[in-house]
């Protein structure tokens, strides 16, 4: 283990630097099993872990007033967004919307965890709970894939602090 130096840029600038990686946005979603009340919020730390098993992860600040429902889920969904729902991330990333789910399509998947219309997606990944590991501020929740399907949607970007189109190349196929 190495010995940790005291960090020589502040917070904004640590913010600023990461915000330079783009990344996928997705809305993470689960049921809170006292109330069957759908719950969901919007995460850009989404990433894969393992083909075999398959298995991917996803970060939630450990201030987050869901941090116990999510914690103590067995499984929940996660929908990779498609570039044209700016408005559903933003639905799902604010605290001042009481009901998230309230004008979009969705239903119960077997499990029991909210399924987002494939509408809204450019993937979906239903998981099994199964790792949790703390690390900093964030707990990293990772997830066992029982089932995942896409589409052929360009997915949302999140870019240098504001959300961005996927950007399109005479190379992609």
């Amino acid at each position: 283990m190495s010995i940790k130096r005291q960090a020589d840029f502040s917070e904004q600038d640590f913010r600023l630097a990461l915000g330079r990686f783009a990344t996928g946005v997705a809305i993470v979603t689960t049921t809170d099993p006292e109330t069957n009340t759908p719950m969901g919020l919007t995460v850009s730390s989404f990433n894969s872990v393992s083909l075999e098993p398959p298995m991917v992860l996803w970060c939630l600040r450990l201030a987050s007033k869901n941090l116990k429902l999510f914690q103590n889920s067995k499984h929940y969904n996660i929908h990779i967004l498609s570039n044209d729902q700016i408005d559903l991330a933003m639905q799902f990333s604010t605290a001042k919307v009481p009901d998230r789910f309230e004008g979009i399509d969705w239903r119960f998947g077997e499990t029991g965890a909210p399924l987002l219309s494939s509408e809204y997606c450019s993937a979906v990944f239903e998981c099994a709970n199964e790792q949790q590991h703390s690390a900093g501020d964030h707990l990293i929740m990772v997830g066992h894939v029982e089932h995942c399907e896409h589409t052929n949607k360009l997915p949302l970007v999140f870019h240098a602090g504001t959300f961005d189109l996927t950007p399109t190349s005479s190379f992609a196929k």
